[in-house]
């Protein structure tokens, strides 16, 4: 593999800076392992970084510029992997506008990608594996359960056609969508508004799922007889969810402000939640 050298770079024409169907139908060949790197600290960042690469070498000819890009798409990124080709067609035109216009906000590159992967995660797992699979399953049981092969090669055809030709086909509507899109929207001066609205969304996101999905349970009781309540009790009379938000923003203090690193946080929250269980303070 041979690599691009500045002397390169410096008679590289913005006509170069291009990308065609071949690198966008690369990018979706190499999504199809979006869930292989899976981690718990940033879940499919590596995934999503491997399958951009040939746009970042495609548009950034410097070492310099390869390894900033590659660092911008570390983020952490979670989302129906079927449906990830959007946002990556989206971050294509996007970076593309960037390999040729030094005043665009790289920043605003990662803010779209959080404002969208947690809307289309919902979708997706809803419409993927709540419906396709489950219809597919179904027909495929019911042909297996005879003893007929046409059971599994049914269920593998009719879940993977419609979810992998989704995929190819969002990875071209993104990148027209983000193109076209981003020009007006940069020359209005509405990138900035966008940018701030999608920080928002993926607060609210997140707040919603702490309120939905950390559970605490305080099993202490205070008082006797009928006038006996339980410490979490109270604590969601003062404010619904309180400990949750509590617990939450004492990790993100944790982890922001102190980095301390996210494996030492899950072990201790182990061992935490074996010994408080054990003594009875923290209940399930």
């Amino acid at each position: 593999m041979t690599t691009m050298t500045s002397n390169d770079a410096a008679v590289q024409t913005a006509d170069e800076r291009k990308l065609t169907k071949k690198d966008l139908t690369r990018v979706a060949i190499r999504s199809l392992g979006m869930e292989w790197d899976w981690n718990y600290e940033r879940q499919m960042n590596m995934a999503f970084c491997y399958s951009m690469l040939p746009v970042i070498k495609k548009l950034y000819p410097t070492k310099e510029e390869q390894t900033e890009a590659m660092q911008r798409h570390l983020e952490f990124f979670n989302t129906t992997p079927h449906l990830s080709t959007l946002i990556l067609g989206i971050t294509a035109a996007m970076e593309e506008q960037n390999a040729n216009d030094p005043e665009f906000e790289t920043e605003s590159i990662n803010n779209v990608k959080v404002s969208l992967m947690g809307p289309l995660a919902g979708i997706g797992d809803s419409f993927i594996w709540g419906t396709l699979r489950i219809i597919a399953t179904g027909v495929g049981v019911s042909l297996a359960s005879q003893g007929n092969i046409l059971g599994p090669i049914l269920f593998l055809l009719l879940f993977n056609i419609p979810a992998q030709g989704l995929r190819f086909y969002l990875m071209h509507a993104g990148y027209k969508l983000g193109s076209g899109f981003l020009a007006k929207v940069q020359e209005s001066g509405l990138m900035e508004i966008l940018t701030y609205g999608a920080s928002i969304l993926g607060l609210m996101v997140i707040g919603g799922m702490t309120a939905e999905n950390v559970a605490i349970t305080v099993p202490l009781v205070i008082g006797s007889g009928d006038a006996a309540t339980t410490l979490g009790d109270i604590c969601n009379t003062i404010m619904p969810g309180l400990l949750p938000l509590a617990f939450t923003m004492l990790l993100y203090w944790l982890v922001n402000k102190k980095n301390v690193k996210t494996t030492t946080l899950l072990v201790a929250l182990v061992v935490v939640g074996l010994v408080g269980s054990f003594f009875g303070i923290l209940g399930v």
